[in-house]
């Protein structure tokens, strides 16, 4: 059965710094009518870095939408036409300060697709070399050094709650496992 929906119309009800909210109607695969609400985003990348004693580095900053402060791994959108790569060594270097000499693609992940657009590339970054972190005007965070295996067990006991984060984390510990 072909499950696709057919867009018949797209109207614009949002246009912000970052993302764009769409009203469409579609129509289902049974011939049916449905009005979906799309949020269009440029996506991002994500990078797990990971240092030669298994150490990862982590930031931690306050995350509005949720009013917490999450765990989570360096991270940051794509301005528009920009190379994922060039942002994936932007993104790291900006939060962490690092410069890696290799980047392992994890593949990419649909932050939430049942009403966005973003992609998220996750990176794994190895290699590190230190340097100066330079944040973004207003964004303020902490970078934190957690062995790769405790975040694997962080993951498992839901103390790890940004989904890019538990994704970057065991699609590592796999990749590496199998190296």
């Amino acid at each position: 059965m072909d499950l696709t929906e057919k867009q018949l119309s797209s109207e614009l009800l949002y246009s912000g710094i970052i993302v764009d909210l769409t009203m469409d109607m579609a129509e289902l695969c049974d011939g049916r009518k449905a009005r979906r609400e799309v949020v269009h985003h440029p996506g991002g990348v994500s990078i797990l870095p990971l240092d030669d004693e298994g150490n990862c580095y982590m930031v931690r900053q306050y995350r509005y939408p949720v009013r917490d402060t999450v765990l989570e791994i360096p991270a940051g959108k794509l301005e528009k036409g920009e190379d994922v790569m060039v942002c994936a060594v932007r993104e790291l270097s900006e939060e962490t300060g690092f410069t890696a000499d290799t980047f392992v693609d994890l593949g990419p992940a649909y932050a939430s697709p049942g009403i966005s657009t973003e992609v998220i590339h996750i990176y794994l970054a190895m290699g590190l070399r230190p340097g100066a972190s330079h944040p973004d005007d207003g964004e303020f965070l902490n970078v934190e050094k957690i062995p790769l295996d405790t975040l694997v067990d962080m993951a498992m006991k839901n103390e790890l709650i940004d989904a890019k984060t538990v994704i970057a984390v065991l699609k590592a510990k796999q990749y590496l496992a199998s190296k």
